[in-house]
């Protein structure tokens, strides 16, 4: 069953016009974007590549697939709980439309998973997040750095062959949609900071800063490798060092330089008007800056 928007909205602002963020154009422009670029593929109708059993055995040895489809089913929930409370017609059918996304993500890597016979530890429940716009504003936020390295990744796979080309055929609606979801929070983030009462943005900021200090302690949690069995911190980490589980040894600096080649080209194909995320890439930008510096001292 595909997605059906229920709100009779206007098309975006015409080409060219300006868009001041924060206003009526502002929405309608990337809340349009969100609607009108959704591919409906059905995941019942995806046709898996057969694929020979090295290849097999390569993709089923990756330790990313549990984590995969939880967070994707908890996306799903923390997007769709956030669009209930949502008033404004054209902004909760985006949410809703990003929800629906989230959740057919799962449904695809579930059917994946099963077409090719990797083996998943039972799900725990999806809960109903306490507070809906911080759980959705952490599923946005993760998004963004997840999405960051996954484009990389994904480029090297399909670069070295460790995904065949049938699968990364398979698997590129799941990555422009993913890249089309961080536009969609981002330009939410600054809408919403512009539109809200005086009184409540300081509780936002806070929420922003809690946010980010939740994602940064998460990934220092799973550096530590959870103690004795590192099974789950190589899970989570994937997006950090998945370019030795993909078989290729690169340095750090080669692998930031893909990630943000890739990156700018997923969302250059959108409105020029809208804002990219910037503090991945421009965190990493000022990483590799340093590198540089650093290096060119040791030089010298």
């Amino acid at each position: 069953m595909n997605f059906i928007p229920k709100s009779m909205a206007p098309a975006g602002p015409a080409p060219g016009t300006r868009v001041p963020l924060g206003s009526d154009a502002h929405k309608t422009l990337f809340c349009r974007t969100m609607l009108d670029t959704h591919d409906p593929y059905r995941p019942a109708l995806i046709d898996w590549p057969v694929i020979d059993e090295e290849t097999r055995q390569r993709i089923v040895s990756l330790p990313i697939w549990d984590i995969a489809v939880a967070t994707e089913g908890r996306a799903g929930m923390n997007v769709k709980t956030y669009g209930e409370q949502i008033a404004d017609p054209l902004l909760r059918d985006a949410i809703d439309m990003n929800a629906y996304e989230e959740s057919r993500h799962k449904i695809v890597l579930a059917d994946m998973v099963t077409f090719y016979g990797i083996e998943l530890q039972p799900e725990e429940e999806y809960k109903r997040p306490r507070d809906p716009e911080f759980a959705f504003m952490r599923t946005g936020f993760s998004e963004c750095i997840d999405s960051f390295f996954g484009f990389g990744l994904f480029k090297i796979a399909k670069d070295t062959g460790f995904f065949p080309e049938e699968l990364v055929e398979t698997f590129e609606p799941v990555m422009r949609e993913e890249g089309r979801h961080i536009l969609f929070f981002v330009n939410w983030v600054a809408w919403h900071r512009r539109t809200m009462p005086l009184w409540r943005r300081p509780w936002f900021e806070l929420k922003v800063w809690a946010v980010w200090i939740a994602l940064i302690w998460e990934r220092i949690d799973m550096a530590k490798g959870m103690g004795e069995d590192n099974t789950k911190a190589q899970e989570n980490n994937f997006t950090l060092n998945g370019s030795k589980e993909l078989g290729v040894e690169i340095e750090f600096p080669e692998l930031a330089a893909i990630c943000l080649a890739e990156n700018d080209r997923r969302l250059s194909v959108y409105d020029e008007r809208l804002i990219r995320p910037k503090f991945v890439p421009g965190a990493i930008r000022l990483v590799l800056r340093f590198m540089g510096k650093k290096k060119a001292a040791t030089a010298a």
